[in-house]
């Protein structure tokens, strides 16, 4: 290998590092701060990854992650944070941190032809999407801001299908490099949560066994 190519796989390998830094955090529109003024909404899950190679999706295990997402549902705004934590233990931190928080905000503007127009600011990339008026079926499109020429991707695409009577929401994130007008793919992740709701316990939900005995 070459010095040339030598420097832009390891430009590459800085950008990832810091692609998905929970330090560009979306910034609070209001310092209010109330726990019951909203409809919230816990999902604890785990992802499966796939890298596009030759044309075919292959399974990246060392990407695989386990996450949570607080879902605060307002009239027309939702506000989320996402935390994951990558669980593979060979795991190589050219995705960035091994434990990484995401913020977004999302705007439900208008309603044309059956499907609900919105725009999204995030600490990962701002964009637009679509719904349906129930929130079952939504897709995301968000760019980086300021991305590297060396990045492999540049473009994010997110595909979910709540389903709520099972409470199961599953999710595809790609992410995709758009150049001229094309896209191509680089990885994905394949999602799958389960709900948590608001609710009371009529003992501790968990108590310590002691083994030693």
């Amino acid at each position: 290998m070459n010095k040339l190519h030598i420097s832009i796989f390891a430009l590459a390998i800085i950008w990832l590092a810091g692609c998905a830094s929970s330090q560009k955090a979306v910034v609070p529109f209001s310092t209010k701060v109330v726990v019951e003024d909203t409809y919230t909404l816990i999902w604890n899950g785990t992802s499966e990854a796939y890298r596009f190679v030759d044309g075919h999706w292959v399974r990246a295990e060392n990407y695989d992650y386990q996450f949570t997402v607080a879902q605060k549902r307002y009239d027309n705004q939702w506000k989320s944070i996402k935390s994951l934590h990558r669980i593979h233990p060979d795991y190589d931190g050219k995705a960035g941190d091994r434990e990484q928080t995401m913020y977004f905000d999302i705007a439900y503007k208008t309603l044309q032809a059956g499907k609900i127009n919105t725009v999204i600011t995030s600490s990962i990339g701002d964009g637009v999407g679509i719904s349906d008026p129930e929130f079952r079926d939504t897709q995301m499109t968000m760019y980086m801001k300021d991305p590297s020429m060396f990045s492999p991707f540049n473009k994010y695409r997110i595909t979910q299908k709540y389903n709520y009577e099972e409470g199961i929401l599953t999710e595809t994130v790609e992410l995709l490099k758009e150049k001229d007008g094309k896209e191509i793919p680089f990885m994905k992740n394949e999602e799958k949560a389960y709900i948590y709701l608001k609710g009371k316990l009529n003992q501790a939900p968990t108590t310590f066994k002691n083994t030693q005995l």
